[in-house]
């Protein structure tokens, strides 16, 4: 064994990621790394480490959402924390990259705050990164240190199929044209046809769509996202495709951010299930559509990530299958389908 693989992995957490965290370790069969956040009656933040991590190869899992600020911050603390207690190599884990929709000038006079946050990361000390389903792929390019991005296609795709006899005919249904190639990659492994909403944007809050291309008549409907923030988008597609005699609508993503009205829509919106992942914890704020929801854990997916990134094995090799050729390898969104855990020994 090389002096790289022998150095002892620590894998941390900040508030935001501790339920993910824990099941992670649980996958790995290892300890979670001992530290503390706490927060002074100013706000301020502060982390102490509780054991050595001296030459260790040490992972930070956190999710910047909701409060985003507060969630980042802890997570640049915790970075420089590590750095100056001497880690060997410290990996940021984000399941959920706060910012990561303001990727681009889109008009005069507005911020890149995607790449402004990849800086952030950098200078606080981090040597590389591990985060899922980012929005944009290219807000990898914005980072200067390696970036692994995962997909959580190999989860929900594994409970679709799992249900699969209960869906019958399915169509698979992008809710924007921007979202076709993730919609075409779920028609192809789940066997389905696919259709597009065309969306039009009148502003941050409200959105219509208005035309479907594609026939969803009598069909169970799938509509996969990277995210539901306020539930706008798929709640007018799930009325219009109702309209269009759609039979029953299911709809996935990765992120769970559900703010503002997200809660009261899906409770009023003619969907039959709500399936997400726990990259952002559901809690008590999802009770409202507690009876709807699907929380699937991406935490085997993780794991086996740091794993590989630890023993500086293939990242990708998650992301292949053989009962797909046809999929598009440099997405990897088939990710392990048919691929076991990496051997722990």
């Amino acid at each position: 064994m090389s002096n790289t693989d022998a150095r002892e992995l620590k894998i941390f957490c900040g508030r935001a990621s501790r339920d993910l965290t824990q099941q992670i370790c649980r996958h790995l069969d290892l300890p979670m790394g001992q530290g503390h956040t706490d927060m002074f009656p100013d706000g301020e933040l502060i982390v102490k480490l509780q054991e050595d991590v001296r030459g260790r190869d040490c992972f930070v899992i956190q999710s910047t959402y909701e409060p985003v600020n507060e969630h980042l911050m802890e997570l640049l603390i915790y970075i420089d924390c590590l750095r100056r207690a001497s880690a060997h190599r410290i990996t940021a884990v984000l399941p959920y990259f706060g910012y990561a929709r303001q990727d681009r000038k889109d008009e005069g006079r507005v911020p890149i705050t995607a790449k402004l946050v990849a800086n952030l990361i950098q200078t606080a000390g981090a040597d590389r990164v591990l985060a899922m389903d980012m929005h944009a792929e290219q807000i990898q390019g914005f980072f200067d240190i390696p970036v692994d991005h995962l997909h959580a296609s190999p989860v929900l795709v594994r409970h679709f199929q799992s249900i699969r006899e209960e869906l019958g005919e399915i169509v698979l249904v992008s809710p924007d044209v921007g979202n076709m190639k993730t919609a075409q990659n779920y028609a192809n492994w789940l066997g389905g046809d696919l259709a597009i909403i065309d969306k039009r944007r009148r502003s941050g809050h409200e959105v219509v769509s208005s035309n479907i291309v594609g026939q969803v008549k009598d069909q169970t409907v799938l509509i996969v996202d990277d995210m539901i923030t306020t539930a706008g988008t798929v709640c007018e597609a799930a009325k219009l495709l109702m309209e269009r005699g759609a039979r029953q609508i299911y709809t996935a993503a990765t992120h769970a951010v559900l703010v503002g009205l997200a809660m009261e829509r899906l409770t009023d919106a003619p969907i039959s299930r709500v399936i997400v992942t726990d990259t952002i914890p559901c809690g008590a704020r999802c009770k409202p559509i507690e009876p709807i929801l699907t929380e699937l854990s991406v935490a085997e997916l993780l794991g086996d990530a740091i794993h590989r990134i630890h023993h500086n094995l293939s990242v990708s090799i998650l992301f292949r299958t053989n009962d797909n050729e046809n999929a598009d390898a440099s997405n990897g969104d088939a990710a392990a389908l048919m691929t076991p855990a990496p051997n722990r020994s």
